[in-house]
């Protein structure tokens, strides 16, 4: 069984499964990474995401360390660049994160530029695919004439200033009062698009965004030929979160952006391991990683009753109709006409296998409409 391609832009190809990288140099050492990559590459999987913060959680002793493993795995298996697609990202503002550019503060072209560098030396490669906006840093007040100082190559925009909250990573309000300093889209458009010409990205995406932010990139874009235009959002999408629908959806059907769905298992809550009788193995992430990993736990949140209750009635699906609980889960994403990709991790050999014998099941006519009752009664527990 070999995994279907996508074709996500002119020349860039990709399989319909993504393996992610966020567990390699924290959950898997580099010899379990290189077997899960072997496994992966042999099934037919060609695309391969990774992000500069990761492994997760983070901390500044293993940050990096999946790009490094990704990198290695190529260069030890003599891989040729063009058979594999390698998507990256660069962090936006945290303020958690001092070892990565002491936060990062902002998302200005110095910390993309930055970005972009340090990834190919981690990778040791001479270009990116896909480079990807992690999270939002953006104005929304109008923007400031580019200023370029003599002998200066980032082209820096002289001043900053407030923006309006932009909700991600599970919270779905938008909330105007909260404010903080931020970087003009079109300084990261500049910054990214320098990069492109210098050959060391050859497309653009974005990550955990919003209507508002996918639309004025693509606005900008539109305007300025020298502005490089997104082929694709990273969003999470599963059957316990489908949030893109609401407005996203519409964005990227008419403006022909594909999705790369996140988090297809909902960080495995989906297998339905969490509801074992023994509440799961204590190397799962939601044991392993408990109190440490503050995103996860928030957002997919054992103690929600809502979740326990969705996730019960979808396995109850799963079991009615003969299919696997993993195989329900990741044929739901693929079955979106807008998804290109769904980004999944695994950490075992037999979590790969199932997720790779998913990727070729259809889902009937009644299976989906069993699935959109309990959508309509559980409507995204897990945002």
């Amino acid at each position: 069984m070999s995994v279907p391609l996508f074709n996500l832009a002119p020349n860039l190809t990709v399989s319909r499964l993504c393996l992610g990288t966020m567990t390699f140099g924290e959950q898997n050492s580099l010899p379990q990474s290189l077997r899960l990559l072997d496994q992966a590459f042999d099934a037919g999987i060609n695309f391969f995401d990774s992000a500069e913060m990761y492994p997760v959680p983070q901390r500044a002793e293993t940050q990096g360390k999946s790009e490094e493993y990704f990198g290695q795995w190529v260069r030890k298996r003599k891989i040729s660049r063009d058979r594999v697609v390698i998507a990256t990202k660069v962090a936006g503002p945290s303020g958690q994160m001092s070892w990565i550019r002491d936060g990062p503060k902002c998302l200005d072209a110095k910390n993309i530029t930055e970005a972009v560098d340090g990834s190919l030396k981690r990778l040791q490669m001479d270009h990116i695919d896909l480079y990807q906006i992690h999270w939002p840093d953006r104005f929304v007040y109008g923007s400031y004439p580019l200023s370029i100082s003599p002998g200066d190559s980032l082209g820096l925009w002289t001043c900053h200033f407030k923006t309006n909250y932009v909700p991600m990573f599970g919270e779905t309000e938008y909330d105007p009062v909260r404010q903080f300093s931020s970087v003009p889209i079109e300084e990261q458009l500049d910054a990214l698009g320098r990069a492109v010409d210098a050959g060391k990205i050859r497309y653009i995406g974005l990550s955990n965004e919003t209507p508002y932010g996918v639309m004025k990139f693509l606005h900008f874009a539109e305007n300025n030929v020298h502005y490089p235009k997104i082929i694709s959002v990273q969003n999470s999408y599963s059957l316990l979160c489908r949030t893109f629908d609401s407005g996203m959806a519409e964005c990227c059907h008419h403006e022909r952006i594909y999705v790369l769905g996140y988090s297809p298992l909902a960080m495995g809550i989906l297998s339905g391991k969490y509801f074992a009788s023994d509440g799961a193995p204590s190397d799962a992430r939601l044991n392993l990683f408990k109190g440490r990993y503050s995103e996860g736990e928030s957002r997919y949140s054992l103690a929600r009753n809502t979740l326990k209750l969705a996730t019960m009635e979808y396995l109850g699906i799963a079991e009615k109709y003969g299919l696997h609980p993993v195989s329900l889960a990741i044929a739901f994403v693929l079955n979106h006409p807008l998804v290109a990709s769904t980004v999944f991790g695994v950490t075992k050999s037999w979590q790969l296998e199932e997720v790779i014998s998913a990727c070729n099941v259809e889902l009937t006519s009644e299976i989906i409409a069993d699935i959109n009752k309990i959508h309509a009664k559980f409507p995204n527990p897990c945002p």
